[in-house]
């Protein structure tokens, strides 16, 4: 996370961090929690995405050698389950970059920044045996 980041990170608050480790905490949270979820974005199309694509993939011939919008419709029809699996990758990968960007762009929100000072919180409270501690808790020297 670049140093911007962490400015309109500290500027969405209607009332400023008094505590700059919790900041810092908060910070690498969002970067933790963007991390997982290209993650799991990658995961779904390395399963399901390769799945769906390999199960249509004479259609994906028929779409190159003459794309028309009736193959299209025909492949929605009679393929929806892979088409499914299609759409639910993409969806995801939209909205991961949807929220990225409204992050970088407009910051955190009041309520998201209260959520993410609880989840700290509850990270701190569990200490070592929380699963994300090494990655938000731990001061680096």
């Amino acid at each position: 996370m670049n140093p911007e980041n962490s400015n309109s990170l500290a500027k969405a608050s209607s009332e400023p961090l008094t505590d700059p480790l919790l900041e810092r905490q908060v910070a690498r949270l969002i970067e933790v929690q963007t991390y997982l979820r290209w993650l799991f974005d990658a995961f779904l199309w390395l399963t399901i995405g390769t799945a769906s694509i390999w199960a249509l993939r004479s259609d994906i011939e028929l779409w190159i050698a003459a794309f028309t919008w009736a193959a299209v419709r025909i492949t929605l029809v009679y393929n929806r389950i892979p088409m499914m699996g299609i759409g639910l990758c993409v969806a995801m990968t939209l909205a991961t970059l949807v929220w990225q960007s409204s992050i970088i762009l407009f910051g955190v929100s009041p309520s998201e920044r209260r959520s993410l000072i609880n989840q700290v919180k509850k990270i701190q409270a569990t200490g070592t045996r929380h699963p994300l501690w090494r990655w938000v808790c731990e001061e680096k020297i």
